[in-house]
């Protein structure tokens, strides 16, 4: 005899499975098909999966629902995973002045329904103009015009297809990358040290740090000055903003300067705070940090002992919480481990949503748990690795070489999948080096000097079929 639950108790119980085992149940019978599929339900999985959900109102196309969007949003994720070398299409681009070392996306997140979608890259030359670089069709489509002063820094804004760059006069410029003039100009009192832009729950802001420790709090488009604090005695390295920029951490390189950690919305809201709430992190020489991806309140760093190459990984849950009348941060430590001396020493690494810890040497790659138990190791032996580049879907190892290995994490487990690897189609001289790898849903660029001090930016483009 079939028993019929309640729909209230049994959607009080579908809310707590994931993606896979939603699917798993609605296969059982019509109408525990249709309480699975209820909005309510994916629409909580989207938000999980993608805080911009939160943030944004998505408009789901035609009649779509949020189990469809969740599903092919999923596959979109996916593609370079399910893909093959022959998948790719090799570009590349011979860069006349040098790019000065810096290239970010300013296209949007991957592919769409229509297949309309493509990857656009923002580029500096030392002829200090910025260009955007169609990947996909291997054509310059913006060009600024040519500046006064050396181009000192640059990131974008890819949800807002916006650029911004400091120049050695310390003035920030705000482009659209389709007007020939900036937007907006600001000049800084002081020498930019980092520059970070982001959109927050208030505003799209730029956060800028100075060399004396001082960070600026820009919104965008007008670049008007919303805050400026002085945070650290000294200049800050890093700047790293927690995946729905709940959080920002600030380090420095130096034994005895500890990170820390700003309640973003006490920056930007400065007639509610009467100073920014803050706390430090008891780890010093922090090398690298990496906030959880789908996860807004964990971070992990990692630390390394000068004298005994020790490397120490340590992960903290922020949180706010009520002292009388003020609100104050604390950092938890909840996890942490000590990894011993290897003769290569750690250089690069990263985290999973599932708190899976990725590490590199010279000549291999590493998978801790958060607690320091060992699971996967991968060794390389004919070349060594130069860089890696951690998302919440890929891996992404670069060698010495030029060539391209590419991991995807398991859905429903903690270890790596190796997928493929992309051969370097230009030949990389002892004197040559890669500067940067970066990738999308949709390519991989990379950031190559020659020997003989010639830039390329170089490209594997995803064939797309419309």
């Amino acid at each position: 005899m079939e028993t019929h639950l309640p729909s209230l108790p049994l959607m009080k119980i579908f809310s707590y499975l994931d993606a896979y085992s939603l699917l798993q149940v609605a296969q059982v019978n019509k109408n525990w098909n249709a309480l699975a599929s209820s909005d309510v339900l994916w629409r909580k999985l989207c938000q999980k999966r993608w805080l911009f959900c939160d943030m944004v109102t998505l408009q789901l196309q035609d009649k779509e629902t949020w189990k469809q969007f969740f599903v092919y949003r999923t596959w979109q994720e996916h593609s370079k995973t399910r893909a093959n070398p022959r998948d790719f299409t090799y570009k590349e681009i011979p860069l006349q002045y040098g790019p000065c070392g810096y290239a970010c996306y300013i296209s949007g997140c991957g592919i769409t329904r229509k297949g309309q979608d493509k990857s656009v890259v923002c580029m500096v030359n030392s002829k200090n103009t910025i260009s955007t670089w169609d990947v996909h069709k291997s054509v310059i489509t913006w060009v600024s015009p040519e500046q006064p002063a050396s181009i000192k820094l640059l990131t974008t804004l890819p949800e807002m297809h916006i650029a911004v760059t400091v120049d050695i006069q310390s003035t920030i410029k705000l482009w659209d990358c389709h007007n020939r003039e900036a937007l907006a100009t600001n000049i800084l009192e002081s020498p930019c040290k980092s520059l970070k832009a982001v959109i927050t729950k208030d505003d799209p802001i730029v956060l800028v740090s100075d060399i004396l420790g001082n960070l600026y709090i820009f919104r965008i488009p007008d670049l008007h000055l919303i805050s400026t604090v002085n945070v650290l005695p000294c200049d800050i390295d890093e700047i790293y903003c927690s995946p729905q920029k709940k959080w920002v951490l600030l380090s420095k390189k130096q034994p005895y300067i500890l990170p820390k950690v700003f309640y973003m919305s006490s920056l930007l809201r400065t007639s509610e705070f009467s100073a920014p709430v803050s706390t430090l992190l008891e780890i010093s020489l922090c090398q690298e940090a990496f906030w959880t991806p789908r996860r807004e309140d964990r971070l992990t760093l990692m630390s390394r002992s000068g004298c005994s190459k020790i490397t120490k990984f340590e992960t903290y849950d922020m949180k706010l919480e009520e002292f009388g009348n003020k609100i104050i941060v604390k950092g938890n430590s909840i996890a942490g481990f000590l990894l011993p001396y290897y003769t290569e020493s750690l250089n690069w690494f990263g985290v999973s949503d599932k708190d899976t810890i990725v590490c590199s040497t010279e000549f291999s790659l590493l998978l801790f748990t958060n607690n320091g138990h060992r699971l996967q190791t991968f060794q390389y032996f004919s070349e060594t690795i130069v860089r890696l580049s951690v998302d919440p879907v890929h891996v992404i190892v670069t060698c010495n070489d030029g060539s391209l290995d590419v991991y995807a994490w398991e859905e429903r487990s903690l270890l790596l999948r190796k997928c493929y690897r992309l051969k370097n189609r230009r030949h990389l001289s002892p004197r040559g080096f890669i500067n940067k790898t970066l990738c999308d849903d949709v390519s991989i660029i990379q950031l190559m000097i020659d020997g003989h001090d010639t830039w390329f930016l170089m490209a594997y483009a995803l064939n797309i079929c419309s």
